[in-house]
């Protein structure tokens, strides 16, 4: 059996792109079809705000597909991404802003712009290698962006003024004083964009903190070494432990963010600003985490997601034992609770907690 020749494989790939083409183009035509003054009453009526948790929602519903390895669940999850993607552009179309055309080809230069190793003269080994490649290249553009927002705004006694678009990083275009970088409203209009405006504050928070801490890194804020980021992590829970401690307490020691009724307004605001203390120290204590993942290569945000599961498999087969031995789980005392998640360990192989 010969080796599948490069222009075989040419022709296999072309084949491929051209059947990809004739199936978009007649989505696209089916969402703008549906959006046509004589077409779905729902999809005319869809503006960009009320449908982007559908596009939230579409994401996980593909990751959670991708991950369970179930192609035929793969293929319509993704399907469903891909409409929505479609479906926004085609509202901008409406609205005269973009077209899906400029979406993709945007996408296109990009990915060329980002793969000078590819597409251009420089030279990569490694998926890390790649990285660096990446975020330097990210870095450039936001620096030349920054410059543009800096230029356009130099005349302006106002700076970019309420409304006025502002680019993030990836080069999506955002408006009005809602959308504006976080940076850029708490320090004033004329304040340029930060590096950190690219990622999302919609983003999942373990995600987020990876993103952001990644980013931080790359240029130069970073701890020294893994053991420096043990450090921090130590620190952060002894913190936590000491507000945990100042906080006000029910009986199961759940930390109270209502004051109790008969205290001053001087009382409650002291109450409440340590049980709120205790609950930034968790948040710093969980992105110190998050930053020892990140020194050692691995994924927070997916490795959290493994873990629960992890535990819903685990919690599943306890379920399913219960039901053998006719009762419920939750009717189950907790030593048998026990038993019953250590056999679920068991089946395993015993992995992790």
């Amino acid at each position: 059996m010969t080796q599948e020749s490069c222009s075989e494989q040419q022709f296999r790939a072309n084949d491929t792109i051209s059947a990809a083409g004739g199936a978009f183009e007649g989505l696209v035509a089916t969402i703008a079809a549906l959006r046509a003054p004589d077409g779905c009453p729902w999809d005319r009526a869809q503006t960009h705000a009320s449908i982007a948790d559908n596009l939230i929602e579409e994401a996980y519903e593909a990751v959670d597909a991708l991950e369970r390895g179930d192609a035929a669940h793969m293929r319509e999850e993704l399907g469903d991404v891909l409409l929505q993607v479609v479906l926004q552009s085609q509202i901008a179309q409406d609205a005269g802003t973009f077209t899906v055309a400029d979406v993709c080809a945007d996408i296109d230069a990009k990915m060329i712009r980002r793969h000078p190793h590819v597409f251009g003269d420089r030279h990569a080994d490694t998926a890390s290698d790649v990285l660096d490649l990446w975020d330097q290249v990210k870095l450039s553009e936001e620096a030349g962006r920054a410059a543009q927002v800096a230029d356009a705004t130099a005349g302006d006694p106002d700076g970019a003024g309420e409304g006025a678009p502002i680019s993030d990083a990836d080069g999506a275009s955002t408006a009005g004083a809602g959308t504006q970088p976080v940076a850029a409203r708490a320090a004033g209009s004329q304040a340029a964009p930060s590096l950190l405006d690219s990622v999302p504050a919609s983003f999942p928070a373990l995600m987020q903190a990876q993103k952001v801490s990644r980013k931080a890194a790359a240029v130069g804020f970073e701890w020294a070494c893994l053991d420096d980021v043990w450090t921090q992590v130590d620190e952060e829970r002894a913190e936590l432990a000491e507000a945990y401690a100042a906080a006000p307490k029910d009986e199961r020691g759940k930390v109270l963010f209502e004051a109790p009724p008969g205290l001053s307004a001087d009382q409650r605001a002291r109450l409440q600003a340590q049980a709120q203390a205790a609950q930034e120290e968790l948040g710093d204590l969980l992105f110190s985490l998050v930053n020892v993942g990140r020194h050692m290569g691995l994924n927070a945000e997916a490795a959290l997601r493994a873990s629960c599961a992890k535990f819903r498999a685990r919690w599943a087969r306890m379920e399913a034992a219960a039901c053998a031995e006719g009762a419920l789980l939750a009717d189950l005392p907790t030593e048998r609770m026990e038993e019953l998640w250590r056999a679920a360990k068991a089946h395993e192989g015993g992995r992790g907690e």
